[in-house]
């Protein structure tokens, strides 16, 4: 498995007998290695001498094919599930690497049994809480914060693979593409707090109902502490059956009517301003983030924040210096352009969101969006229905790009919504409104799944500027 988020940081080092405790395997031939292990990594380009290079195995691909590369690059220690003959380095063979992972993630937790871990789930707004969440806790002590998308069941326990004896806080985002998968890793970080932030539709074609959402991503309660906290949104299509999965004592709801709510909030281009109330009481915040979608974030974060014990004064210092991951709602300003960047994802939740932050821009609003991508069967409904609702805002043009572009046009039945195959078709179009409108103040809005890489075509329309 390749990823380009791989720690610069010295980890803690394993020892033999740790690798082989923790992962339930045997050495091949009793050959072990003798140094200590600086570091278990699965991407084998990055595998050097001190590493321990973990095989994994998927439908697609088998690492076990890179295993001699990585010897040859100097790294002395494998982790296989076969072992690899005419190999002349230390081989731990275990059942499973994959589970073999999860038992290493786990092993490194349970040596801080000290350790604050907070845990979310949801449909949109995961990073961003996180982002909030991290800055607050951060400011006062050293925090493990997931990284980019490591949230799934091989990203969670290398996140845990990081952890070292000067952390206090763990802030650690869980995904699912599928039932069982937040089991899984909610059992491997073992949160003290942990919540759901909102049931949306986001892969909604791999779980085949809201329904199943819920269900998948409400897993994540049966794992806390019996002493811990459960975080639930008070405003939500499934607030019902989310309470009814909460098994500790403790909970705190955040949103309207919530233990945790915002009031006077003043939406403004490129932030936001409220009243916090909280059971530790209440204080005036200035949010750098934009949209209503991030008031609730920033709730959320609070939530969480004030389960561990942190300081209402903490958590608005925090949330007031917080700043937003790369693709998320990041303005771009530009002459008399303001183009924002909200390339990084897309569900049919945050591409309503993000369409009623460019309402509060200046100018003339253009919205440009990419298909979402996992909806199944629903993807024409759910592009339809999207495009339904966008043509209700207050927007100049909406230009929608990929295979359902037809269907978020259609949807939207007028005459200032238009569809393209391609990025190149977009950009013409693109090129010929600036023209159309120079020298007036405009403001672009770029979004879509991941898969559809809008970023390019923001980028090339910032180079005709």
């Amino acid at each position: 498995m390749h990823t380009s988020t791989t720690s610069t940081v010295p980890l803690m080092p394993w020892t033999a007998a740790e690798l082989q405790q923790a992962t339930q395997g045997y050495w091949y031939q009793d050959q072990q290695p003798e140094q200590v292990i600086k570091r278990v990594l699965t991407d084998s380009r990055h595998a050097e001498a001190g590493d321990a290079f973990l095989a994994l195995k998927g439908e697609r691909f088998d690492a076990h094919n890179f295993v001699k590369n990585v010897a040859v690059q100097g790294c002395q220690v494998v982790i296989v599930e076969r072992p690899i003959e005419q190999l002349d380095i230390a081989q731990l063979v275990v059942a499973d690497t994959r589970l073999a992972l999860g038992y290493l993630g786990q092993f490194r937790r349970q040596q801080f049994p000290d350790l604050k871990v907070l845990a979310l789930t949801g449909s949109s707004g995961k990073t961003t809480t996180k982002e909030m969440l991290g800055s607050i806790l951060s400011r006062l002590a050293p925090t493990l914060i997931t990284r980019g998308n490591l949230n799934n069941d091989l990203g969670v326990p290398m996140m845990l693979l990081e952890l070292r004896p000067e952390h206090q806080y763990a802030v650690m985002e869980l995904g699912a593409s599928h039932v069982g998968e937040i089991d899984y890793t909610s059992n491997l970080v073992q949160p003290q707090v942990a919540g759901i932030l909102n049931i949306g539709t986001a892969h909604l074609g791999e779980f085949g109902g809201r329904e199943k959402i819920c269900q998948a991503k409400s897993e994540i309660y049966r794992h806390i502490s019996p002493e811990g906290t459960s975080i639930v949104p008070a405003v939500d299509d499934f607030t019902t059956q989310i309470n009814a999965a909460v098994q500790t004592t403790k909970r705190l709801s955040f949103g309207e009517g919530g233990d945790v709510f915002a009031e006077q909030i003043q939406l403004h281009p490129q932030s936001a301003s409220f009243v916090l109330h909280t059971p530790q009481g209440s204080a005036s915040v200035e949010l750098p983030f934009a949209g209503l979608h991030n008031v609730q974030n920033a709730l959320a974060a609070c939530a969480f924040a004030l389960a561990i014990g942190i300081s209402l004064e903490d958590v608005v210092q925090g949330l007031q210096q917080a700043k937003g991951a790369k693709g998320r709602l990041n303005f771009i300003s530009h002459q008399q352009y303001v183009l924002i960047d909200d390339t990084y994802n897309a569900n049919p939740t945050s591409m309503r969101a993000a369409a009623e932050v460019l309402t509060q821009q200046q100018g003339i609003k253009v919205m440009v969006m990419g298909d979402i991508g996992e909806l199944g069967d629903s993807s024409r409904d759910e592009h339809f229905a999207l495009g339904r609702d966008l043509a209700q805002l207050p927007l100049d043009y909406v230009l929608a790009v990929g295979e359902f572009a037809d269907a978020t046009v259609a949807g939207a039945a007028a005459e200032h919504c238009h569809a393209f195959e391609t990025q190149a078709q977009a950009l013409k179009f693109l090129i010929n409104l600036v023209e159309k409108h120079q020298p007036q103040t405009m403001s672009f809005l770029f979004k879509g799944s991941r898969y559809t890489h809008m970023e390019t075509l923001m980028a090339d329309l910032m180079e005709k500027l």
